[in-house]
């Protein structure tokens, strides 16, 4: 396994050809209101670990090009795929539009959710995550079709955006064959 220092990280840049040789998974992660630029720039690094298609940004979250996010996605906001939409309903429909099979997957804490690791996922897939303080909305709630949540066992009751996405993003690359 190939180990980069911090320094060599930040001056990655792939060129077209070794962009074109990455296979991309059919996975999705849509931002409803995320206001945390950190946690965006962060979410980009996810999306690049995981070779995800696509980043749904939606309604107040920031978009590159912005200081911030460049600077926590370490540059792969230059290589991911992203789009914004206005509205998160929105990007819902058309990553649905793109793919009638897609599995709408949300992340939040509700009386509909289950257990992360208790879920059936299957590709394709779209993770939502909210904003940090109200999480994803009630009507982009209701347009899941599963509602996922992790266990808390302290006193805190939530975790960090990025933190809850890249459990769940991991558990369901786990199981990819």
């Amino acid at each position: 396994m190939l180990k980069l220092k911090a320094s060599d990280l930040r001056i990655s840049k792939p060129n077209e050809q070794q962009l074109k040789k990455i296979k991309k998974n059919p996975i999705y992660i849509i931002l409803d209101n995320v206001m945390d630029t950190y946690n965006v720039g962060a979410i980009f690094r996810l999306a690049d670990a995981v070779a995800a298609e696509k980043i749904l940004l939606c309604g107040e979250t920031e978009t590159p090009p912005n200081s911030r996010i460049k600077k926590s996605s370490i540059n792969t906001t230059e290589w991911v795929s992203w789009e914004y939409f206005e509205n998160t309903i929105d990007a819902i429909s058309s990553v649905r539009e793109e793919n009638k099979q897609v599995q709408i997957v949300g992340i939040e804490q509700s009386t509909k959710s289950k257990r992360y690791d208790a879920s059936d996922y299957k590709f394709p897939i779209a993770l939502i995550v909210g904003h940090e303080t109200h999480g994803i909305s009630k009507e982009v709630e209701e347009a899941c079709d599963v509602v996922v949540e992790i266990p808390m066992w302290g006193v805190n009751i939530s975790l960090n955006v990025m933190v809850s996405l890249g459990i769940v993003l991991f558990e369901i690359m786990k199981n990819k064959k």
